[in-house]
């Protein structure tokens, strides 16, 4: 015979285990009745927020040899510290930059779909895929910062890509995430349809810390994190700031890597 607080806990272990079996079945219905879609192609998918076999074999995955500043691919093997010619002829302000694919095919899908189409549901995979391209970026230490919008962009928006995709990394890697501490003061054109040069001018200046960010940032190595890497001219932008700030370094983390000039070695 079970003592009473033996039985209350068999109980609720008992309930445990029918709600459990109840989430199941309900998720088997729904699934039944609307049965989870590629986030690119919208073909049936086996699971929930993921992307089909056929579309994840057609993603443009980055794979070593790449270059140790910008992370972009070479054609043969250098070494770990091999660099591509344009980070020999024009080195960047951050120390490394690392991205999860090449910007085409079911990777520009994603970033569209997020930035454009409002589909916050694909952050999630996004940022899984992201965290582990950016495995060797971060310490216990590290500071994830999103590069930030304009608040009239924001607003028109209604979110940030850059946050979302920050936040997905920032909880999986464990640590420290400050979503609002860089601010773009200064609305800029987009970048869209710029030359390299034409770029920098639209960005120079546009970017400032909150008074109290300097405190938070002194010391401490800094994740800039966006959605997609083009020239550069961006996150250079914002790489000046934190480094001014006193940031022990700073590494940039994207989902895809567009301007097929970055790929060159």
């Amino acid at each position: 015979m079970l003592h009473e607080p033996d039985a209350g806990l068999h109980r609720l272990d008992w309930r445990r285990r029918s709600l459990g079996g109840l989430r199941r079945i309900w998720r088997a219905g729904l699934d039944f009745l609307l049965p989870p879609r590629c986030l690119t192609c919208d073909a049936p998918s086996a699971e929930p927020d993921a992307v089909c076999p056929s579309c994840w074999g057609q993603m443009p995955f980055i794979e070593a040899p790449w270059c140790a500043r910008y992370g972009t691919p070479l054609s043969f093997d250098l070494g770990p510290e091999g660099l591509s010619a344009r980070a020999i002829a024009s080195p960047p302000l951050f120390n490394r930059a690392r991205a999860a694919t090449l910007y085409g095919g079911p990777a520009r899908d994603l970033v569209l779909a997020l930035k454009f189409g409002g589909r916050r549901e694909v952050a999630a995979p996004m940022g899984r895929l992201m965290a582990a391209a950016g495995r060797e970026l971060f310490q216990p230490d590290t500071l994830v910062l999103p590069v930030p919008l304009h608040r009239t962009r924001l607003w028109q928006r209604r979110f940030n890509q850059a946050a979302l995709l920050g936040q997905q990394v920032a909880r999986i890697k464990g640590v420290g995430f400050e979503p609002l501490m860089l601010e773009r003061r200064r609305r800029t054109r987009q970048q869209v349809g710029l030359h390299a040069d034409e770029r920098s001018r639209n960005v120079r200046g546009a970017f400032a810390l909150r008074p109290e960010a300097a405190m938070k940032i002194s010391g401490r190595p800094v994740v800039l994190v966006d959605d997609v890497l083009t020239t550069g001219s961006t996150v250079e932008a914002c790489t000046r700031v934190l480094l001014r700030a006193g940031a022990r370094q700073v590494d940039v983390l994207t989902f895809a890597i567009a301007d097929p000039s970055l790929t060159a070695d």
